[in-house]
């Protein structure tokens, strides 16, 4: 028409379309009512997805069509954000038999608890899987990456590094700051199957008992309470308290006793 100088009605006849269709103009729905009911549905039932709340719409009396409210749920961005599941490489820990020596395997694993005020804490237990003893039970309301390799820092100054290091899948034992960490000073990361936790066993058997002697025992009103009444115990863990698969030694005597023979053999 611009071009050509041509009317509409030739210029609709020549594209062989119907003037109606030239003129028609698109007209937006209103959809403010479906975004406020959405909102409204969102905040109440902050998990629940198109289908529910599309279904409680419908129940309410109102006959929108499911695609446009499907429209108005995603304009909104109202979707569920579903995490992925972090995919594991296949896990196949070596058998678990009790080493021959110190420091050849060390178990670690984290529990949780909580104060006389609500708080929740979390521990990071380590023992050596060679004669039980407890090497430390580190507590803080926050256990990341970085504090865990800081504390098996703390505990290789004294004692050494061990050969390997058994523990589950949790996201701070399979961090890129422990694989340094364990590269870096030659320490095999010996990780469990998902769900097997009896793979586990040793730090797992230590878990319980830590649980029922201190943790269930006694109502904490602060951090500095549950660490002080831990070291008492820790002591009395690794010095007092016989244990039945150490033939009723304490881990302090079977070590002893282990190295007294292996000097004995060797001279």
């Amino acid at each position: 028409m611009d071009a050509h100088g041509l009317s509409e009605r030739r210029a609709c006849r020549l594209l062989s379309i119907s003037r109606s269709v030239y003129r028609y103009q698109p007209k937006k729905p209103d959809d403010g009512e479906i975004a406020e009911q959405l909102l409204q549905l969102a905040e109440r039932k902050p998990r629940w997805g198109f289908g529910k709340m599309f279904q409680r719409l419908r129940n309410q009396g109102y006959g929108w069509n499911h695609k446009r409210v499907r429209r108005v749920y995603r304009e909104q961005r109202l979707h569920l954000r579903v995490k992925p599941k972090k995919r594991l490489p296949s896990r196949q820990p070596t058998p678990l038999v009790q080493p021959m020596s110190t420091n050849e395997s060390w178990s670690v694993d984290f529990m949780s608890d909580s104060l006389q005020s609500g708080r929740t804490f979390r521990t990071f237990n380590v023992i050596d899987d060679f004669n039980r003893e407890a090497l430390v039970i580190e507590i803080d309301t926050s256990l990341p990456a970085g504090r865990v390799v800081r504390v098996l820092d703390a505990i290789a100054a004294w004692r050494g590094y061990p050969r390997r290091l058994r523990s589950d899948n949790g996201p701070e034992l399979i961090s890129q700051q422990l694989e340094c960490w364990a590269e870096k000073n030659h320490v095999l990361l010996d990780f469990i199957e998902p769900g097997k936790p009896a793979q586990n066993a040793y730090i797992e058997r230590f878990n319980r008992t830590y649980r029922e002697d201190v943790l269930d025992f006694y109502l904490f009103s602060s951090l500095a309470e549950a660490r002080e009444v831990t070291e008492q115990w820790l002591e009395e863990y690794n010095a007092i308290r016989p244990h039945e698969s150490l033939g009723g030694m304490t881990p302090y005597q079977y070590a002893s006793v282990n190295v007294q023979e292996s000097e004995n053999v060797r001279f």
